[in-house]
């Protein structure tokens, strides 16, 4: 869903599979890549996981290298708080601790120069928990917005927003980008009527 300006920017938009679609918009510094995704949970197949990971990097691979890259969705990896060896991925205020999806989520940080952006922002618990268990006891952090670390400061705040009825154990996540775009120029074909018309 994009705002009446937004989809005037908007270049193209692909679905992946039934777990990756990604968009790309015209902005006025930089093009602006974005990466939609849902990865399998943690008690996953090892094979299932490593399927979509390789998968979201052969993703990443393929966006433009100038564009600013911007990772979304439900990513079932818990990260936990910074760690001094990797500071530059995730910083000092994450939530809970890291589990397996946190660690090959952090891995694909580090190969693709990218932040976690929920871990960067203080905030009170409230509005870092992204998921609740059905019985209300367990909260995590499994929701993230990933950044390039190049353009880590157009990312001005992310939170949680609690109260949507979306019919979802899920929180909205949301996130403020400095970002100006562009719309599209409408595409004018410089052949005359004729050179188009004839056979």
């Amino acid at each position: 869903m994009l705002s009446g300006h937004a989809k005037k920017c908007l270049m193209e938009w692909e679905p992946i599979d039934d777990r990756i679609i990604t968009a790309r918009i015209n902005a006025k510094i930089q093009k602006v890549t974005i990466i939609q995704c849902f990865a399998p949970t943690n008690n996953a197949q090892p094979f299932e996981k490593e399927e979509f990971y390789n998968k979201l990097q052969a993703v990443v691979d393929n966006a433009p290298n100038r564009d600013i890259l911007i990772i979304i969705g439900d990513l079932n990896a818990k990260v936990g708080r910074n760690d001094a060896s990797i500071e530059r991925i995730i910083g000092k205020e994450g939530l809970g601790d890291t589990n397996e999806n946190g660690e090959d989520l952090v891995d694909l940080c580090a190969l693709n120069d990218l932040s976690i952006g929920g871990t960067l922002f203080p905030h009170k618990r409230v509005h870092k928990a992204t998921w609740i268990s059905p019985a209300g006891v367990t909260e995590n952090q499994i929701d993230h917005i990933l950044t390039s670390q190049r353009w880590r400061t157009s990312l001005q705040d992310m939170r949680v927003k609690r109260g949507a009825t979306i019919g979802s154990d899920h929180h909205l996540v949301v996130a403020s980008l400095k970002i100006k775009l562009t719309a599209r120029k409408p595409f004018i074909s410089t052949r005359s009527t004729d050179e188009i018309e004839r056979p």
